[in-house]
C-alpha cells in the first residue's frame, strides 16, 4: 500500500492512476457482460450532451484509454466477434474545419483545400515565417492557440497550457485574429446574435438555449 508519507510524489501519482484504471475499467467491465451474448452492449444516447454529440454509457466506449501500457492493455479487452472487425475513425480537426465552413475565412478554406498541415500554416502565418522554417515547437503552440480561441480560452488560460507570460500570450492571440479578420467576425456575430435569440443553430437547424449567456 502506498502513502503520500511514505513515498515520491511521482509513485504516489502512478498509483493513483492504476487505482482509477483498476476501478474505472478492469472492475466495472466485467459485470456489464450480457450473459446470454457474452459480450459487452454500451448505450448510445443522442440527447445526452448539451453540444448534441453523441455520448455513451455502460461503458463509455467513447473514453476508452489508449495512452501507456496499461490503456492498450484494457483495449485488448475489446475483440470483435468471429468474422467481424472494430474500425476506429475520427474527423480530421474537424472542429477547425467547421470554423473554415462558417467563418469563410480564406485562409483556413484555402489551407484545407491543398491538404494542408493547418496548425504549422497557422504558425507560418502567425509568426510571418516561410511554412518549410515552422519548427515542431511552433506548430505545438499554433495547434494550441488554433483549438484555443475557437473555444473561448483567454490570454490566462492560454499563457498557462503554454508555459509563457500573459502578455505574450494576448499579443498571439491578437496576431492571430489580425491575420484571420474571417474567425473574429464569426466568433463577435455568433456571440452577439445568441445574446439577442438566446440560442445558437446547428448547421442542420438543432438549437441549443444559453440562458446564462448575459449572466455576469
Amino acid at each position: 500500500q502506498l502513502t503520500e508519507h511514505h513515498e515520491l510524489p511521482g509513485q504516489v501519482l502512478a498509483w493513483r492512476k492504476l487505482s482509477k484504471l483498476k476501478s474505472t475499467y478492469i472492475d466495472a467491465l466485467p459485470p456489464l457482460v450480457d450473459e446470454r451474448t457474452g459480450r459487452i452492449h454500451p448505450s448510445f444516447h443522442q440527447l445526452g450532451a448539451a453540444t448534441g454529440r453523441l455520448s455513451a454509457s455502460n461503458p463509455n466506449v467513447q473514453n476508452i484509454p489508449i495512452r501507456g501500457s496499461e490503456g492498450v492493455r484494457i483495449r485488448e479487452a475489446f475483440i470483435p466477434a468471429d468474422g467481424r472487425i472494430l474500425v476506429s475513425a475520427d474527423y480530421s480537426q474537424v472542429e477547425l474545419r467547421v470554423v473554415a465552413h462558417y467563418s469563410g475565412d480564406a485562409s483556413h478554406i484555402e489551407a484545407f483545400h491543398k491538404g494542408e498541415d493547418i496548425h504549422r500554416r497557422t504558425a507560418a502565418e502567425v509568426s510571418g515565417i516561410p511554412l518549410d522554417e515552422v519548427s515542431d515547437e511552433q506548430r505545438a503552440r499554433a495547434k494550441a492557440v488554433n483549438f484555443g480561441i475557437i473555444y473561448g480560452s483567454s490570454a490566462f488560460g492560454l499563457a498557462q497550457q503554454l508555459g509563457i507570460a500573459a502578455g505574450e500570450a494576448q499579443e498571439t492571440i491578437d496576431a492571430y485574429f489580425k491575420q484571420y479578420e474571417g474567425v473574429r467576425r464569426f466568433l463577435d456575430e455568433t456571440t452577439k446574435q445568441a445574446k439577442v435569440d438566446g440560442f445558437v443553430r446547428t448547421f442542420m437547424g438543432r438549437r441549443r438555449y444559453l440562458p446564462d449567456l448575459t449572466s455576469r
